[in-house]
């Protein structure tokens, strides 16, 4: 495809923001016998501008996990306009991804070293009966859950702290150290929403919390008790990790424009 490319061959960094169901994916990062959504989309892009690129995503989903609001950039010599990328990269990626809108931004943005905050949004159906439509989007919790406590629980998170109590050993990192901003908790019908913001999170960060939370929710552990199950550091005193196709990405924060 020639003809996407200008006679100057310039380089531009290309930002998308991405919707994706991850049900049927091995999550985000490109694995060589796995179907993923970054390798998904890094051959959406080849076919589309004539060109192997590697994508960069603001996080690394894991496989089950979904996202209303992803972030992704890529740097390319294509000249087709940001505007109409969207289109021409739907028309080859399948229905279960979807590129919302693309913009050209400074060739020094990173998705992942520029992020600032990020949010996911975990949802329980906390309800009697199994809801079919929901097996693939939701955590089915059929037992009563005390929304009241698990929202007094998850104000001790809050804060920065070591939450090594709270991920599961995998990547390696430097600091187990992170900031949350908020956590909120919400009922809409028969679905719990627990939303969390922070500068960043530990590898089953997310889920390891939500899995503690409804342990307080039905009682196996007290609000009052997260602080010192963080000060333990100990992953074995908190709650299990909640199964991954309840949690979505849901928002992603930069200072660029997006």
């Amino acid at each position: 495809m020639s003809d996407c490319f200008d006679s100057a061959e310039t380089r531009r960094n290309i930002a998308l923001i991405l919707r994706y169901d991850g049900t049927r994916f091995h999550g985000w990062q490109r694995q060589r016998n796995a179907v993923t959504v970054q390798g998904t989309l890094e051959n959406a892009i080849a076919e589309v501008t004539g060109e192997a690129v590697s994508v960069i995503g603001c996080g690394r989903t894991d496989a089950g996990v979904h996202a209303e609001y992803y972030v992704a950039n890529f740097r390319s010599s294509c000249a087709i306009p940001a505007d109409r990328l969207p289109f021409a990269l739907n028309s080859r990626l399948p229905d279960d991804i979807s590129v919302q809108r693309a913009r050209e931004v400074p060739w020094n943005f990173h998705a992942v070293f520029d992020c600032e905050q990020k949010e996911y949004t975990y949802r329980i159906h906390s309800a009697a009966v199994r809801d079919p439509l929901l097996n693939n989007r939701s955590w089915w919790y059929p037992h009563t859950l005390d929304t009241g406590a698990m929202i007094r629980g998850s104000a001790e998170f809050i804060g920065t702290h070591d939450f090594s109590a709270m991920r599961t050993v995998g990547t390696n990192v430097k600091s187990t150290v992170r900031t949350i901003f908020s956590f909120d908790i919400f009922k809409n019908c028969d679905i719990i929403n627990l939303r969390v913001v922070a500068d960043g999170f530990l590898y089953n960060m997310v889920r390891a919390m939500v899995g503690t939370l409804v342990y307080v929710g039905i009682g196996k552990i007290q609000p009052t008790e997260i602080a010192e199950i963080l000060k333990s550091e100990k992953r074995s005193l908190a709650g299990p990790t909640a199964p991954p196709q309840g949690l979505y990405m849901t928002n992603a924060v930069y200072s660029v424009r997006l």
